[in-house]
């Protein structure tokens, strides 16, 4: 039985991911590398410390990565982060969680700021139990630290109790490390294909869907679909 759901923030639960696109896109041609949409895509929701040696040499991050990073921080909190919202129904989702007895962890490469406002915007400040961010771990994901360390919050459960929400392939890898499943939500930076083959148990839109299908759904059959989808890199089945 599911004791505990770990949740992704950015393209989870809050509508985030063109603007964080947006935001990378500006800073890399601010300092001279111009990248498309897509590229920078395939990347969002892994943590900096990974993506960006991806785009610029050991080199060029010695020499500007702090300044780098500060502009990228700064033009997203000015011009992205107060437009952003909460995907419908996610206050609804929490309520139904806890309703049913389960504890909430939120566990985000974001800083601790952003989340607390992330919190505050999508009105679930009063279901989550307790929240991970990258200022507390060493490496962020797909690393398994911010899995980790909010398994260590919630109680040290096993894995085995616990189950990850997010939506892109490093959550469910960073999942993985700690032996935890991963549900997949379609709304954010992973396609269909790249969740189910980071190991996703199951695939739904958005927020809403996965509300308009807990009864009698995945809670329900946890042990079985664990079963069938433990293995690191095997895709299950979708809707």
């Amino acid at each position: 039985m599911v004791k505990a759901v770990i949740f992704d923030i950015d393209g989870t639960i809050i509508d985030s991911v063109g603007a964080h696109i947006d935001a990378w896109k500006r800073t890399f041609a601010h300092f001279g590398k111009q990248v498309s949409d897509e590229e920078i895509r395939r990347h969002i929701g892994e943590g900096s410390d990974d993506m960006l040696p991806v785009f610029f040499s050991a080199a060029d991050l010695h020499r500007f990565r702090p300044e780098l990073e500060r502009y990228r921080g700064e033009l997203f909190k000015r011009e992205y982060l107060p437009s952003l919202k909460a995907f419908p129904k996610v206050r609804e989702l929490f309520e139904r969680i806890k309703y049913d007895g389960k504890k909430i962890a939120l566990a985000s490469t974001a800083q601790a700021e952003e989340i607390n406002i992330y919190k505050e915007m999508a009105g679930i400040s009063d279901f989550v139990d307790c929240s991970v961010c990258a200022e507390e771990v060493a490496e962020s994901k797909p690393h398994g630290d911010i899995c980790g360390a909010a398994l260590r919050k919630l109680g040290k459960l096993a894995p085995a109790k616990v189950i990850s929400i997010g939506d892109t392939k490093y959550d469910a890898e960073a999942a993985a490390r700690n032996n935890v499943c991963t549900i997949g939500l379609l709304c954010g930076g992973g396609t269909s294909e790249e969740l189910q083959q980071a190991g996703c148990v199951a695939l739904y839109q958005d927020p809403e869907d996965l509300l308009a299908h807990m009864v009698g759904c995945f809670w329900a059959r946890r042990r079985q679909v664990d079963l069938e989808s433990r293995s690191f890199g095997n895709g299950s089945a979708a809707r």
